[in-house]
């Protein structure tokens, strides 16, 4: 099959590593010193060569600012039977998208990035495949995700949203909390310094990124869920209350059996 990579940034060039040994890739990136680190593919510039490739598959692997803008700038040079997909963590305006296209569409999420995650090693993390879309698209994705022995569930654009929302946002804010309130430490503890690379791993996210997860319309309620958690534990502390700590730490550990 011949694919079209858009963007060569991280994941990019994790999809262009994992398809270009089963697959004639290409991958086109506006910066063409992104370009300089991707191998085994063709590397574009231009929409003419996009035409002249004539992509099957078009996966878009742009930062989530620049998604729609990035399907808007090739979708004239594609071939009409071209599947498009995306693999965007935020989903906002992608169902509306696909379906003005006029375009076969697939949309999935991996469940991971390379900042956390061992990409040799993908047994314990997940993807997401929306339910909405090509059967063949959704076909190839997940046969993809099953070779790297990824944990695959299917959701509506509406339940990964939902989804998102509530697995992404909390640890976020949370984390956010953390950095605001943390200071330097020159004998840090395990948990501090695991702790810290999480949030060092948090901060170099894409801002935009960052900004459409905690904006996502169903964020806010889970965060009304940490005020309230933090509220009742600061309560606990306060008062010293060994008996209602007790209770409390007994909650959180069946929690996280």
């Amino acid at each position: 099959m011949r694919i079209l990579i858009l963007g060569a940034g991280k994941m990019g060039s994790f999809f262009t590593d994992i398809l270009s040994f089963q697959h004639e890739t290409a991958v086109y990136d506006v910066n063409p010193h992104q370009l300089r680190f991707v191998y085994n593919t063709y590397r574009f510039t231009t929409l003419d060569e996009i035409r002249e490739f004539e992509p099957e598959l078009v996966i878009n692997a742009v930062t989530v600012k620049y998604t729609l803008d990035a399907f808007r700038q090739v979708l004239p040079v594609l071939p009409k039977d071209c599947i498009i997909s995306d693999i965007a963590s935020v989903k906002t305006g992608l169902k509306r998208f696909y379906e003005e296209s006029g375009f076969r569409y697939v949309s999935t999420h991996p469940m991971f990035g390379p900042t956390f995650a061992s990409l040799s090693n993908l047994s314990n993390e997940n993807a997401i495949i929306i339910t909405e879309g090509d059967h063949l698209g959704k076909v190839f994705f997940k046969d993809l995700y099953q070779t790297l022995k990824l944990n695959i569930f299917e959701y509506t654009f509406d339940g990964h949203d939902e989804t998102v929302a509530y697995s992404l946002s909390i640890p976020f804010v949370s984390t956010l909390v953390f950095t605001a309130v943390m200071k330097p430490q020159d004998a840090p503890g395990t948990t501090f310094k695991k702790h810290m690379a999480i949030a060092r791993g948090l901060m170099s996210e894409d801002d935009f990124l960052l900004q459409e997860i905690l904006f996502n319309p169903r964020t806010p309620a889970q965060v009304e869920n940490i005020r309230v958690e933090l509220k009742r534990l600061l309560e606990i502390i306060t008062d010293k209350d060994a008996e209602a700590m007790k209770q409390y730490l007994t909650k959180m550990r069946e929690k996280v059996k």
